[in-house]
């Protein structure tokens, strides 16, 4: 039997290794949130999510600088939190919507600055194709929150809440919300594209940009 050449050799390795580079990244692109009990709570590809990362990354500047666009974009469809009403929510039911998750609560000043940049933002983009999705964790109901809103006459953005702060805890256990405020980019199939730790000017041009061009790349 004739013994593979050195070049064919060469090209076998390379042929391989190309091979495994490829399962590698589509391995990269799945990835989950963990539960409080340890359990998975949610499990799909976010390719799309990632390809959103790319798009926005030329675009955190400015205002936005310190984004960070995703490299292992997280799944946070089952990530939950309460309505206005008291009723359970989910980012699953955002489905097909990119979406601005915003952490906040009444004791964290540049969480009180911010505010208004996300109610003119949800004004300016908010549609049936983005939302500000701003969520406040107040220990004591939501009373508070909802009369510092209406003291600074933010109208635009739904109300959310997690009293428990069980949202804040599961996002810590992926490394995510060190602090507070921390805003999360997610994409049309619930995947994280970019974090924001701490505050930023949200209604400026270059925040504006970097959403849209996330939203462009989902084709939203």
């Amino acid at each position: 039997m004739t013994k593979p050449t050195e070049p064919a050799k060469a090209s076998r390795r390379g042929i391989i290794a190309a091979g495994l580079a490829g399962a590698v990244a589509a391995v990269a692109a799945l990835y989950v949130i963990v539960g409080p009990n340890g359990n998975i709570a949610g499990t799909q590809s976010c390719t799309a999510a990632l390809a959103a990362a790319g798009a926005v990354k030329p675009h955190a500047t400015g205002e936005v600088a310190a984004f960070l666009p995703a490299s292992q974009p997280l799944d946070l469809r089952d990530l939950a939190f309460l309505g206005d009403d008291g009723a359970p929510v989910t980012l699953a039911d955002f489905a097909d919507r990119t979406v601005l998750l915003n952490l906040w609560a009444t004791w964290c000043a540049p969480c009180r600055k911010e505010m208004p940049a996300l109610d003119q933002l949800q004004a300016d983009l908010g549609n049936g194709e983005f939302e500000v999705v701003a969520v406040n964790l107040d220990r004591g109901g939501p009373d508070k929150p909802k009369a510092f809103l209406d003291e600074i006459g933010v109208g635009n953005l739904a109300f959310y809440q997690d009293s428990s702060n069980r949202l804040l805890k599961d996002l810590r256990k992926v490394a995510r919300a060190t602090g507070l405020p921390t805003t999360i980019l997610v994409g049309p199939e619930g995947c994280e594209v970019g974090t924001m730790y701490g505050p930023a000017e949200w209604a400026s041009g270059e925040a504006k940009a970097l959403i849209e061009s996330a939203m462009k790349a989902a084709g939203t």
